[in-house]
């Protein structure tokens, strides 16, 4: 069994010190609704709490769905650097980077060269921009691959892209892998799903990334962005394929969206018959540790029969 924890929208804080320079920029709108709004609800020990839960339950791989950061400044991307070298080892993480990661222009090609090494397929060298993606690793028989929908947009927007380009690049990849039989986790920030999330802040390319997994196949779809844990299908070419979100790993109880979880997905199986259970951990009270809220059983899929010899 492959034990897969899954998290995103960390929004690491507290935002440092922030120049009027900074602010001439989109930042002003994600700057005003950090004080307003997500300071109150987002903090590091809540963090710190899902991270020792987690741990405690030994996962095999760790995805990280995106929004590390808030407004993408130098020493946040810095700051989130040193996070993951803390939660652990490259090899045992894989990251996708979510809109306030590529807050403003320049930001995504940053965030590359201070993550690269959480962001790059199996023996190839760190990414340098959005022209490596999507990327894939191979641990035991599970396919990571990590899509990237995030770009820096106008102000009050948070929109995500996938564009024709990266489809075939992700196809190609869901080819290879399902030759070699392995289960295929796809990671993406923006759920791939329409109306999961109010019109300003939705993938544009939904249809396009639909079309590429009817053709294609995968088993899980991975997502971050809304703060919900949310559970959705959508048609793949071997079945239905789950698409899964999380609550955000930095909230705390008390706001509008759920105090903070993460997901443990159980992975068996082999040679196409597989087997999925997601169960959602986190806080439920203000001072109550992370424990379990649901356990689902995702996926039961029968082995193809083999082929009968005359």
């Amino acid at each position: 069994m492959f034990r897969l924890a899954h998290l995103s929208d960390i929004h690491l804080g507290p935002l440092p010190d922030v120049s009027y320079r900074d602010l001439a920029s989109k930042r002003i709108t994600g700057y005003v609704n950090w004080h307003r709004n997500r300071r109150k609800f987002l903090h590091d020990s809540v963090i710190d709490a899902i991270l020792a839960d987690m741990k405690a339950h030994a996962p095999d791989h760790i995805a990280v769905t995106g929004d590390l950061v808030n407004l993408a400044l130098d020493i946040e991307i810095d700051v989130a650097k040193q996070w993951l070298e803390m939660v652990g080892n490259p090899d045992d993480i894989s990251v996708v980077p979510g809109n306030h990661d590529a807050y403003v222009p320049g930001a995504f090609d940053k965030v590359c060269r201070a993550w690269g090494r959480y962001m790059a397929s199996d023996g190839a060298a760190p990414p340098r921009d959005r022209k490596a993606f999507p990327y894939m690793r191979v641990r035991d028989n599970v396919a990571l691959i990590g899509v990237t929908s995030a770009r820096a947009t106008a102000p009050f927007m948070a929109s995500g892209f996938f564009r024709a380009a990266q489809a075939r690049r992700l196809g190609k990849l869901l080819d290879e892998a399902g030759a070699k039989n392995l289960f295929r986790v796809v990671m993406i920030h923006h759920p791939p799903v329409r109306n999961a999330v109010p019109q300003h802040k939705r993938l544009f390319g939904i249809g396009r990334f639909q079309k590429t997994l009817l053709k294609h196949g995968a088993e899980l779809v991975l997502h971050g962005h809304s703060h919900l844990p949310s559970l959705y299908t959508i048609a793949g070419k071997d079945g239905p394929v789950p698409v899964v979100g999380v609550a955000a790993a930095g909230q705390s109880p008390g706001g509008s969206k759920p105090a903070a979880q993460y997901n443990l997905l159980e992975i068996s199986g082999e040679k196409g018959g597989w087997n999925l259970r997601l169960t959602r951990r986190g806080l439920t009270g203000s001072s109550v540790p992370p424990r379990e809220i649901a356990s689902i059983e995702l996926l039961a899929r029968p082995a193809a029969p083999e082929p009968v010899r005359t």
